[in-house]
């Protein structure tokens, strides 16, 4: 299997050495593409020495997800990796584990954030349990793809908000889900930045509505700060 991951940034600095050194360690054969956004605070200067491809791109997730895609001309499996994720040293093993099933066309992991506080913890668990019983998936979860179901669906919608959401149900109309226990860590300042119980709400609200049929560029004047 030879494995692309895609990482889109936008003033990551802080925090995408740690998450590109961690992918480099789970495959060192991988080839690792940082696509930024247009950050103003060093990130790029950060990742060039440690990802094989840094490109630009416009701002939007799925507008440099679908970029870093194009790129990546030889490769059979596209990881898609947020910069503020770690990935466990099993990531690309348990990628290529779940794809020995013929019926399998992309997956997920289950995720822990990066807060011990009890709150975070719950909230985790409760994400992996919805995800797996609902078989969705969101960005944070790391989503993998085979390269030509990808394809076949046209990459990521490029759409203000939900990008994930809208992909991971169209890629369920092409076979299995894989929904792996094996955890990435990703980072809770969204919480804690937007408030707790009010972060749950507005993006529980913005999904429910993105799943009712609400235009993602209504849903982004209305929530711009909910990512």
């Amino acid at each position: 299997m030879k494995l692309a991951i895609i990482v889109p940034v936008l003033d990551e600095a802080p925090v995408i050495a740690a998450t590109l050194r961690a992918l480099r360690a789970a495959d060192p054969t991988a080839t690792i593409v940082v696509v930024d956004g247009g950050s103003r605070d060093g990130s790029c200067a950060v990742a060039r020495p440690l990802c094989d491809r840094l490109i630009e791109a416009p701002r939007g997730r799925a507008v440099q997800m679908n970029a870093g895609a194009a790129t990546a001309a030889g490769a059979d499996v596209f990881a898609f990796v947020h910069a503020d994720t770690r990935v466990p040293i099993t990531f690309a093993r348990a990628i290529e584990q779940a794809l020995s099933d013929p019926r399998a066309v992309g997956g997920r992991f289950d995720l822990d954030l990066d807060d011990p506080a009890w709150r975070y913890r719950m909230l985790a668990a409760l994400i992996n349990l919805r995800s797996r019983l609902m078989r969705s998936a969101t960005g944070d979860q790391a989503i993998f793809v085979r390269r030509d179901s990808f394809v076949r669906l046209g990459g990521f919608r490029e759409i203000d908000l939900c990008e994930d959401v809208d992909f991971v149900r169209r890629l369920r109309r092409c076979g299995r889900l894989v929904c792996l226990r094996e955890r990435v860590v990703t980072s809770a300042r969204r919480w804690r930045r937007g408030g707790f119980l009010r972060t749950i709400l507005r993006m529980w609200i913005i999904k429910s509505l993105f799943l009712a049929g609400a235009s993602p560029a209504w849903l982004r004047r209305h929530y711009v700060d909910a990512r």
